[in-house]
C-alpha cells in the first residue's frame, strides 16, 4: 500500500473508524444484558453503573490490519496478530467474568513473545526483539491503569500512535492510522461523559498496539534516536511507573484496584475531562520535542533533552502528588 495516496488512506482510516464505533456501540447494547457493568465503589472514579468491554472495537480494528497486512506479505504480521488474539481475548474473559491475574500476566508475556517473534522475522536487532517482548506487559498494564476516567486511555494512545508514526515506515505507519481511527470510534462513547468504558480487552488491545508501534519504530530507527520514542509515552508511564513504585515501597497490596494514580486524584477535584485534557495537553507538547529533537543534529542533544523532558515529567507528577494530599487533608 502506498502512504502517499490520499484515498486509499481515507478509506483505510474510515473503514476503521466505523468498524472501531459499530463493535463499541454493540457492546454497548449487550453489556449490561450480559453483567459487564463498572459499578461505583470507593476505589473506581464513576458514579453510575457503565457498561464494560466497549474497546473490542479496538482490538478488533487491529486484527483486521495484521489479517491484511499479512494478506500483502509483511513479515512478521501473523505473529503479531497472533499476539493481539491472545491479549484481547484474556481482556473480554476477565471482562465477562473477573481472572486471576497471573493468568492475565500469562497472556501477555505470551503476546510479548509472538511481538518478539514478529520482529526477529522481520530481522530487526537483538536489542529491539527483547525490548519489543517487555513493552507488551508493560504498556497492556499501564493502559489497563489509567482507563479508570473518561477518555483518558483512548485518547492518550491515539496521541501515543501520532507521535510514534513520526518515526515510522510504511507498514508501520499504517497500523498507526488503525488505531488512530479506532480511537476516533470508541472516543465519542467514551468522553466527555462515558456511555461505556474500554474495558480490558480495550486497554489491553490499546497497549499491545502501543507495544507494536514502539517495536517496529525501534526497528527503524537508529538507537542514538531510541530515547526520544520514550517522550509520547512519559505522561503514562510516569504516572503509572511512580504510584506503582511508591506502593510498593509503602508495602500496600500494589496489584490491587486503588485511587492513588494521580490522575484519578486530580479527577476528584477537577474533573474527568478537565484532566484528561491535561494529560492530552502535556503529551502533545511530548510529541513537540520529539519531532524538533529529531530534526537536531546532535545525538547528545536528543539524549539530554529526552532526559529532561522525562525529569519534567516526573517532577510535575510530585507536585502534583504533594498537592492533591494537601486538598485532601484542608
Amino acid at each position: 500500500m502506498r502512504w502517499s495516496d490520499p484515498a486509499l488512506t481515507g478509506m483505510w482510516m474510515a473503514a476503521s473508524l466505523l468498524l472501531s464505533a459499530a463493535a463499541t456501540e454493540g457492546v454497548r447494547r449487550f453489556a449490561p444484558r450480559a453483567g459487564m457493568l463498572d459499578l461505583p465503589g470507593p476505589r473506581r472514579s464513576h458514579g453510575v453503573p457503565t457498561p464494560r468491554g466497549g474497546g473490542a472495537g479496538v482490538a478488533l480494528v487491529g486484527l483486521a490490519a495484521f489479517a491484511v497486512f499479512a494478506w500483502l506479505g509483511s513479515a512478521g504480521a501473523g505473529w503479531m496478530g497472533a499476539g493481539l488474539l491472545l491479549v484481547a481475548a484474556a481482556g473480554w474473559r476477565d471482562d465477562r467474568r473477573p481472572w486471576a491475574p497471573g493468568w492475565r500476566l500469562a497472556a501477555q508475556l505470551l503476546a510479548g513473545v509472538c511481538l518478539a517473534l514478529a520482529l526477529a522475522r522481520a530481522q530487526a536487532a537483538p536489542a529491539v526483539v527483547v525490548l519489543g517482548f517487555v513493552a507488551v506487559p508493560v504498556l497492556v498494564n499501564a493502559w489497563n491503569f489509567i482507563d479508570g476516567i473518561d477518555g483518558l486511555a483512548a485518547s492518550q494512545a491515539l496521541l501515543c500512535a501520532l507521535g510514534l508514526a513520526c518515526g515510522l515506515q510504511e507498514a508501520g505507519r499504517w497500523l498507526a492510522l488503525a488505531l488512530i481511527a479506532a480511537c476516533l470510534g470508541f472516543l465519542p462513547f467514551n468522553f466527555p461523559r462515558a456511555r461505556v468504558f474500554a474495558g480490558d480487552v480495550g486497554s489491553g488491545a490499546l497497549g499491545y498496539l502501543l507495544a507494536c508501534l514502539l517495536g517496529l519504530a525501534l526497528q527503524a530507527q537508529p538507537p542514538a534516536r531510541w530515547p526520544l520514542l520514550a517522550l509520547p509515552l512519559a505522561a503514562v508511564l510516569v504516572d503509572t511507573g511512580l504510584t506503582l513504585l511508591r506502593r510498593i515501597l509503602r508495602g500496600e497490596r500494589w496489584w490491587q484496584p486503588h485511587l492513588q494514580h494521580l490522575y484519578q486524584r486530580w479527577a476528584r477535584h477537577f474533573g474527568h475531562s478537565r484532566v484528561t485534557l491535561r494529560y492530552a495537553a502535556w503529551t502533545a507538547l511530548a510529541i513537540a520535542c520529539m519531532a524538533w529533537l529529531q530534526a537536531a543534529a546532535p545525538v547528545a542533544l536528543a539524549w539530554a533533552g529526552s532526559g529532561v523532558f522525562l525529569m519534567a515529567t516526573a517532577w510535575l507528577w510530585w507536585r502534583g502528588q504533594a498537592r492533591a494530599g494537601a486538598e485532601a487533608r484542608a
